[in-house]
């Protein structure tokens, strides 16, 4: 089959590798129909994450039909067309029975050199890293899906691929973002980051009743987005305003209420500061550019809180943990629990209370994901989320 395969530091080949075979008999193997490249994947792409091997097909958003399954899967039968979470679940560990999935303590084969870098293992991703297993991902035309009997969610006919893909990753963890914020009516939140993530925790923060939503970026077409697609009432060109004086002058000087960095290690931004974490993250002296965590963390409101959900691999410089400590912050962070949120959100997704497709701005075949990597990773031709056919 053709697979996405990382080959290197921005080196991206679409090859030909082994069909995925049923190990288990809890696996399924599905029938890619639309996959995507995700922010984080770029992380990858840029060589930030040192367990990346040569030849790893990548993907871990992805939809499909169900072609072979495993004689221990009795919730799925072959035609289902189905969408996948990218955390692996095994469904029965501690953390899975407190609905923790993303913390699951059995599918990652790799759990010592996570406990290395982490303190303690996380789960089992797709196509990302043997940090969390070295699972072959889905931007391939056909993948093994491990615990099938925990993970896919089946698809009403009536929906299509862009509505209910994002599912597997990109709008349960912005709702998450949000979700950690303790939204009533009242409340102001800001939103470092306006990519599809960053796209995603806005319009979930409207539909769980902030008052005002605060997007900043340095994209104007990513700006335009959240004001008009997601719903944020506010934006901030961070190369054009102080971020911290503007977000000050907003809300009366206290500070938002809650504030979500839906950026990550790859953060961007101007000054001594900037230039100093890049020097030390290509030096690989710090693994993460963790700009737009420091900020949200001094500009929010005493006893506010400061939600997570940019991915980071690692130690950070520089970190005010003073300020965190003495302002009573409350910080919520994690890898997205998605198997919690799929059913609720698929019932908003039916109920019109959200169409997640707004995000795409591209289509390709999978043949062009090299192509694809490029024009995300540069921002081209206005990008905001591309979908890779198989």
């Amino acid at each position: 089959m053709r697979a996405s395969c990382w080959m290197g530091k921005q080196d991206i080949r679409v090859e030909n590798v082994p069909d995925p075979e049923l190990l288990n008999a809890r696996d399924a193997i599905l029938k890619v129909t639309s996959t995507t490249i995700c922010g984080s994947d770029l992380h990858l792409y840029n060589g930030f994450n040192p367990t990346m091997e040569k030849g790893d097909v990548l993907g871990h958003e992805f939809m499909g039909e169900v072609v072979e399954l495993g004689s221990g899967v009795s919730n799925l039968k072959v035609g289902d067309r189905v969408v996948v979470p990218f955390p692996i679940a095994c469904g029965s560990c501690a953390q899975c029975m407190a609905k923790n999935f993303s913390c699951c303590e059995n599918t990652n084969p790799n759990a010592w050199l996570a406990e290395k870098m982490l303190g303690h293992p996380c789960c089992g991703i797709f196509g990302y890293s043997h940090l969390t297993g070295g699972y072959a991902g889905g931007q391939a035309e056909y993948v093994r899906v491990p615990f099938a009997d925990v993970g896919p969610l089946k698809v009403p006919a009536h929906l299509t691929d862009e509505q209910a893909l994002f599912l597997s990753d990109i709008l349960p963890t912005g709702y998450m973002a949000a979700e950690f914020c303790d939204i009533t009516p009242d409340k102001v939140v800001a939103v470092w980051g306006a990519g599809p993530v960053g796209q995603f925790a806005i319009a979930s923060a409207k539909m769980l009743g902030a008052q005002r939503i605060i997007a900043i970026d340095r994209f104007p077409y990513r700006l335009k987005m959240a004001i008009e697609k997601a719903g944020a009432t506010d934006v901030i060109n961070y190369e054009e305003a102080s971020v911290l004086e503007t977000l000050a002058e907003m809300t009366g000087g206290r500070g938002p209420d809650a504030c979500i960095d839906a950026v990550g290690m790859e953060a961007h931004g101007h000054g001594a500061q900037y230039l100093y974490d890049r020097a030390k993250q290509m030096a690989m002296i710090e693994l993460d550019r963790p700009i737009a965590v420091r900020e949200a963390i001094m500009a929010c409101r005493s006893a506010g809180i400061v939600s997570i959900v940019g991915v980071y691999a690692g130690f950070v410089d520089k970190f005010p943990l003073g300020a965190l400590m003495n302002r009573g912050l409350t910080i919520k962070a994690g890898q997205c629990h998605v198997h919690r949120y799929l059913q609720p959100l698929l019932e908003r997704i039916e109920r019109g209370d959200i169409d997640p497709s707004f995000v795409v701005s591209h289509h390709m075949d999978l043949e062009d994901a090299a192509k694809g990597y490029e024009m995300f990773n540069s921002k081209q031709d206005e990008v905001m989320k591309i979908v890779l056919r198989a």
